[in-house]
């Protein structure tokens, strides 16, 4: 007869069929669920680093067009000279081409252009500004140049190539010269783009530029220079031949990419070989028309990859964690069905639970103790009784160093004490945060750590509270990550600064033609009174000389000194100091767009704790977003207004107009990033200089201006 007491049939509690199949969908659905989780980041790691490459395409493109607009003047301004003129009407005059070759030459030595050279209508090279090299320039024929094509029939040329003389890559800028409406011949200037290329080499992921017909001539990576992006057609090819665009070359293979384009997904995957290694890159297009070019930057795809890989192992870690408390309230469950049974089978049970509970025990320690997370259990008065393996790797303590310690424990950081006993009486009151609160804790090695707390009370076989059990998530990476982008938007601040002399360049540019064009004219004149004997006239054409030198210093030091500048951090800034500075660096855009300021500064006006450079730069924008406002407006209505008041603690600065103001459909949009209504703008100003008011704790605003116009409110809080 079999004794009940050891008949473990009769207390078997085996799982139904309900809780089994409740099991496999919870795990199916975090399987899932993580899956999802891990493309959705790879997603977001990947928008964000196409964001990282169109902020360095607007820094590479506004490199490029900065290159090619150097020297636009160049071949305009040579070709007014009267000894270029005469050497192209009189070709067969020896000493009409000497001239011209020495002016050529000291214009190229200035301006620091590799060549600076004037081809007749035939395409043969009359004079040049190496005429003196034995790879000189004069009696070579140019006639299938596209630049000598487009000047000879009237239009400024622009081609980069490969020249037929020196065998080295350049931009070629071209200009008719015309003499009494008729077209004489064609001035060119050779640019080199060598220092853009260094420093694109230096750059940690590819950066390349191909040309409209998609053939790579400029990039970091030298082996891909000269391939093209897909397959050359024919009629390119033959066009690329006839022109001898890039010399002797006459096969541009594709380059060694595969290519996967994702929809919805920002830029593209490129798969490549580097230096023998398998790479892959994240890469945006940026097409330049103005230069008919396309650029194309990337960056490393690991960064996507390791934010999906990280994403996973977070959510492996939490769905491990959903389990064991699932297992762990079964097991409580079925303890409790198991004490409503007979004597008889209790005994038996206990037998059979105190295995099953044993094995339970086993498997949930082999679990906690893998685990990433630090785990601590402390009892109702704070004695730590409980520590896994994770825990002692964040703080350095063995678990027999820790177990039975009472607050203050020894991985408290000794300059957070008060904090440390502030977050353990809400913990031990139940009063902590269910989100959790950051602490730094000193590792025993002596470096510190920040981690994230999550504390839930600690419920015994009873039901009733025995302590806290809290985990502890090591966020150093994360406070380090935090770091490096602060550090980024403090570049991205820079940069907009950089942005902002960007589109003042072309009025500084024409302010230092206008100086350079008259030292050419005075000394020229005073060459002329020097052979006549003018002693008198020689004296003013070269005190006239100096003068404009002078001025085009002036200029100069103003724009180095700019784009030099460094933040120097809070300091106490003069609101008068400030309005002054920026309206010395705007002085040439002023009388280039025929307006006026009016200032009206409150005196005395209190310190503003802040930024100086930082401060004169949301001015400068402001002002200068002001001046190109009213470019329609009547030139005697042209005014901005400046004033700074003080009302209690609080400094006001104004900027006021009289252009069109703001249209309300795009008011709302007006401090987005990228937003912008010209033609040539970044949308970086605006949206960069609410920022830098809002981290000196300050307030931007605007409203539009009765009779026209529109009012930028600058608030800040003053020292007082």
């Amino acid at each position: 007869m079999r004794d009940p007491l050891l008949d473990t049939s009769v207390v078997a509690v085996k799982p139904s069929v309900r809780q089994l199949t409740f099991w496999a969908f919870a795990i199916v659905f975090l399987v899932l669920l993580i899956a999802w989780a891990g493309q959705w980041a790879a997603h977001r790691e990947a928008d964000f680093q196409s964001d990282s490459i169109n902020r360095a395409i607007e820094v590479h493109a506004l490199g490029l067009r900065g290159e090619a607009a150097k020297y636009n003047y160049l071949p305009f301004t040579a070709s007014q000279h009267p000894d270029v003129i005469a050497a192209l009407s009189s070709p067969k005059d020896l000493a009409r081409r000497q001239r011209a070759n020495r002016y050529l030459e000291d214009v190229n030595r200035r301006a620091g252009s590799d060549a600076l050279y004037a081809i007749d209508l035939q395409g043969t090279t009359l004079t040049a500004s190496n005429w003196n090299d034995p790879k000189g320039f004069v009696g070579e024929s140019y006639a299938n140049r596209p630049y000598f094509i487009d000047a000879r029939e009237g239009r400024n040329g622009q081609f980069f190539g490969v020249g037929k003389t020196t065998g080295e890559p350049g931009l070629f800028l071209s200009a008719p010269v015309r003499h009494q409406g008729v077209i004489l011949g064609v001035v060119v200037v050779k640019v080199s783009l060598r220092q853009i290329q260094e420093t694109w080499a230096k750059a940690r992921d590819p950066i390349m530029l191909s040309d409209a017909h998609g053939i790579f001539f400029l990039g970091s990576n030298a082996p891909w220079l000269y391939q093209a992006k897909t397959v050359v057609s024919q009629d390119d090819l033959a066009w690329v031949r006839q022109h001898e665009v890039y010399g002797a070359r006459q096969v541009f293979p594709r380059v060694p990419w595969s290519v996967e384009r994702t929809e919805g997904q920002p830029g593209y995957l490129i798969r490549t070989r580097i230096n023998g290694q398998s790479r892959q890159f994240l890469a945006v297009d940026e097409t330049l028309p103005d230069l008919g070019w396309t650029l194309t930057v990337m960056t490393d795809y690991v960064a996507v990859t390791r934010a999906r890989n990280r994403t996973w192992m977070l959510g492996g870690l939490g769905a491990c964690l959903l389990i064991l408390g699932g297992l762990y309230l079964q097991l409580r469950e079925r303890r409790f069905a198991e004490q409503r049974n007979a004597r008889r089978e209790l005994e038996v049970r206990v037998r059979e639970r105190t295995h099953e509970l044993g094995e339970a025990h086993a498997f949930r320690k082999a679990m906690e103790d893998s685990l990433l997370v630090g785990m601590r259990a402390r009892d109702l008065e704070g004695h730590i009784i409980y520590v896994n393996p994770a825990l002692s790797e964040i703080t350095g303590y063995r678990a027999d160093e820790l177990i039975g310690r009472l607050p203050p424990y020894p991985y408290w950081h000794p300059d957070d004490l008060e904090k440390h006993w502030h977050d353990n009486d809400a913990m031990m009151s139940g009063q902590a945060a269910l989100s959790g609160f950051e602490s730094r804790v000193r590792h025993r090695d002596g470096h510190d750590v920040h981690t994230m707390v999550y504390t839930a009370p600690l419920i015994d076989a009873t039901g009733k509270q025995s302590g806290w059990m809290s985990s502890v998530v090591d966020i150093s990476e994360q406070k380090r990550a935090e770091i490096r982008q602060r550090q980024h938007d403090e570049q991205l601040q820079h940069a907009q600064r950089l942005a902002s002399l960007g589109e003042m360049a072309s009025t500084l540019a024409h302010e230092l033609n206008q100086p350079l064009m008259a030292l050419s004219n005075f000394a020229s004149a005073a060459k002329a009174f020097a052979a006549q004997g003018n002693q008198s006239l020689l004296v003013n054409s070269l005190e006239e000389i100096m003068a404009q030198a002078q001025r085009t210093a002036e200029i100069v030091r103003r724009i180095r000194s700019f784009v030099r500048q460094r933040t120097q951090g809070v300091e106490n800034c003069v609101i008068h100091d400030v309005v002054a500075n920026v309206l010395a660096l705007l002085k040439p855009e002023i009388r280039v767009q025929h307006a006026r300021v009016v200032t009206h500064v409150q005196a005395p006006l209190p310190l503003v704790p802040g930024d100086r450079v930082l401060l004169e730069q949301v001015l400068l924008n402001l002002v200068l977003n002001s001046l190109q406002a009213m470019q329609n407006t009547p030139v005697d209505s042209r005014v901005v207004e400046i004033e700074a008041t003080c009302v209690g603690a609080t400094v006001f600065i104004t900027v006021a107009d009289r252009g069109p103001g703001i249209a309300a459909d795009i008011a709302e949009q007006l401090f987005d990033p990228f937003f912008t209504t010209k033609v040539d703008g970044l949308g970086l100003g605006l949206n960069i200089c609410r920022t830098i008011v809002e981290s000196h704790r300050g307030h931007l605003s605007f409203e539009n201006r009765e009779g026209g116009g529109v009012i930028f409110t600058l608030q800040l809080e003053s020292m007082s």
